[in-house]
């Protein structure tokens, strides 16, 4: 009783000094100190109180009444919460800065009331929606507004909104790129044009009779909603074919901005919708609540992110994806063959480990060295690449792909995981026999190469690095797991750079371009400018994803160096090369505990590598593909049952009843050329 007593008071004390009176103002002051007070007291206190006092209530509505007067709604309904770049950086940049720094906005609009009084948050909103339907009709009853939506001049804002947000939705729509992008629609009456007359239509009948609500049975009403859902499909489909040839950030921006405005236009369309007297009141409340819910979006920088680059990451999957299904073995010939890529991948790291300890007695500078380190690795990647061998951690960034595209295209049910299950059994038993071909043939080779060039020079080369060759694989005095785990990173945003390019170059057709550039046909031939097509088409995104990943980690330990940072990358490939040369630099002088911690390292590092690329890689295509991240719960127990039951299936290439089925579940969601490249 004391709490509410000290709630009526304060009520008391700011309607006494505000609303004792009529008052003529149209400051937003009033209306402040009140909304303040409010979200500091339970709302039946504030209904009480009004009750009580009618001739304050009367003074409050009739101020409301006077501070809304006259005040546009068009801002609120056509640029809250609908990009207004469009690109997606200029749209961040934006937001950005009119979080740290509101614009100054006209004031004598709703947009700006709305702005002023604090209530543009999602925490407002939340505050609104908290009250309660019951709270809410008795407080619009109590001060006269609960069907302000019969006001002409509010009906005049909203006719007047979906007029603007039709424009535009057509200006948008009728860009050559975005037209391209749903040729489905080519031979049929443009769709948005069409919404355009029909919403000008309706708004003439209102104009001619300023008493008209359309209703359900109104035949302009109905053939607007018809002409919504063909423009909504037509945004559909253009996301849809974006697989097939590829999206570019601002046809992205567009799609999203066009779809926003559409459903805008569907949501005044409902408030202006009545059937029944009491539509009023409903419709009246909705375009608060619709109102508050635009404004509290307006800057969210977080809902950005989530819908601009959903589209492109799911992309970006889609084409790592169609790479990802030659790195899972399902036989036993596979799995062989999947040693025998890894040993060859194993033999130019054992190599590029020696060519890199040249290097670095070589120059004297951090950039001399990013540079020298970024070449070897780059180069030497694409050899691996080019030459069809393996670089097991390079895996885990395409097979995610894969294994996120087969999960969100089957149904949720137990048989499903199983076999999913089994799937992940393959992909890591292909991880871990790419592990061992890797490790087996580096560690020999680097010390083979550093052997022979003893023998003709006469000079031990690894005598120097040794120390800190060694060091670099203790964890215990070294950044080791770290630096594992950024290596980890580089690998996801390599298969990130190998999609992006994968996409780039469906949505610019750059294969058929070079297979009909004049100049190349002219100088080299037909023949010539098709195989080239081709080798781009079939090897150019990997190329420049394994060019970045090398230029990441050779540049990485100089850039630490320069903001004085322990930065650095260790790939466990690289370690057992390190390792061989750190053996022969101390001329086998080690310790038995030097050598085991060693070695568990090395075994460390790869996990790392793997957990990190693959865990990252994961969460972007479960995310691209709306996989819902309650099932992920359910499928890590049938993950763990399942190992516990065929432990060696992990490492083994066993035959299992799950094979087929494994094998079906990769093949529906991976095109046939992908297949067979």
């Amino acid at each position: 009783m004391t709490f509410r007593r000290k709630n009526t008071e304060s009520f008391d004390k700011i309607f006494a000094k505000y609303f004792a009176f009529k008052n003529e103002t149209k400051s937003l002051e009033p209306l402040l100190e009140v909304f303040s007070s409010m979200k500091r007291s339970p709302i039946e206190d504030f209904i009480t109180y009004l009750k009580a006092e009618p001739k304050i209530t009367a003074n409050f509505s009739y101020y409301l009444k006077r501070v809304f007067e006259g005040k546009p709604l068009t801002l609120s309904l056509t640029e809250a919460n609908i990009l207004s770049e469009s690109a997606f950086f200029p749209e961040l940049r934006k937001r950005i800065i009119n979080t740290v720094l509101p614009p100054v906005e006209n004031e004598d609009t709703v947009w700006h009331l709305v702005d002023y009084v604090s209530v543009s948050t999602q925490k407002d909103l939340e505050y609104f929606k908290s009250i309660g339907p019951e709270n809410i009709d008795a407080l619009f009853s109590l001060l006269g507004i609960s069907d302000f939506i019969k006001n002409v001049n509010i009906k005049k804002e909203l006719y007047l909104s979906m007029n603007i947000l039709a424009w535009r939705t057509i200006g948008n729509a009728l860009e050559v790129e975005v037209v391209k992008m749903a040729p489905e629609y080519k031979n049929f009456d443009n769709p948005f044009v069409a919404l355009q007359n029909e919403v000008d239509k309706l708004t003439e009948t209102f104009k001619e009779n300023p008493e008209f609500n359309p209703d359900k049975n109104n035949p302009d009403y109905k053939q607007i909603k018809v002409y919504l859902k063909q423009c909504l499909n037509f945004v559909t489909i253009a996301f849809k074919n974006s697989s097939k040839y590829g999206i570019s950030g601002k046809i992205n921006q567009s799609l999203i901005k066009i779809r926003q405005q559409l459903n805008r236009i569907s949501d005044i369309l409902g408030l202006l919708e009545v059937n029944t007297a009491a539509d009023y009141e409903k419709n009246s409340k909705q375009l608060v609540y619709l109102i508050l819910d635009y404004k509290s979006h307006k800057n969210n920088i977080r809902e950005l992110f989530a819908e601009s680059t959903g589209l492109l990451s799911h992309l970006i999957t889609n084409h790592t994806a169609e790479t990802g299904v030659h790195y899972i073995a399902s036989t036993t010939k596979d799995y062989i063959k999947m040693f025998w890529k890894a040993a060859g991948g194993g033999v130019i790291v054992g190599a590029l480990v020696v060519i890199k300890t040249f290097f670095s007695y070589l120059g004297n500078s951090d950039f001399s060295h990013a540079v020298l380190y970024s070449l070897n690795y780059a180069f030497g990647f694409i050899a691996i690449y080019l030459l069809h061998f393996t670089l097991a951690t390079k895996q885990p960034a395409m097979t995610a792909a894969t294994m996120a595209k087969v999960l969100s295209e089957e149904k949720n049910t137990q048989k499903n995981y199983r076999d999913f299950a089994h799937l992940v059994a393959k992909l890591f038993r292909t991880q871990f026999i790419a592990f061992v071909g890797n490790v087996l043939l580096a560690f020999p080779v680097a010390m083979g190469i550093i052997y022979t060039l003893e023998l003709i020079y006469h000079k031990n080369f690894a005598q120097q690095r040794a120390p800190k060759l060694l060091y670099d694989l203790n964890p215990f005095e070294s950044n080791a797991i770290l630096h594992a785990c950024v290596a980890g990173f580089y690998l996801f945003i390599s298969g990130i750079i190998a999609g992006n390019v994968g996409n780039n170059s469906v949505f610019y057709h750059i294969p058929k371009r070079i297979a009909k550039n004049p100049t190349f046909i002219r100088l080299f031939g037909q023949k010539f400018a098709v195989k080239l097509s081709k080798f781009y088409s079939r090897n150019w995104a990997g190329i420049i994803s394994n060019f970045w990943f090398g230029v990441f980690l050779g540049s990485t330990a100089s850039i630490g160096n320069f903001f004085g940072l322990d930065l650095d990358i260790r790939h466990i490939t690289f370690a057992a090369g390190n390792f061989a040369l750190g053996l022969y630099g101390e001329h086998f002088k080690v310790s038995d505990s030097v050598i085991w911690i060693s070695l568990i390292t090395i075994v460390l590092i790869g996990i790392c590598n793997f957990v990190v690329s693959f865990g990252l890689s994961m969460s972007l295509a479960f995310r691209s593909r709306k996989v819902k991240f309650g099932e992920v719960r359910e499928i890590y127990k049938e993950i763990f049952r399942y190992f516990l039951n065929n432990p060696l299936k992990f490492f083994l290439p066993i035959r299992s009843v799950h094979d087929n089925r494994a094998r079906e579940m990769v093949e529906k969601t991976v095109p046939k050329q992908s297949q067979e490249q």
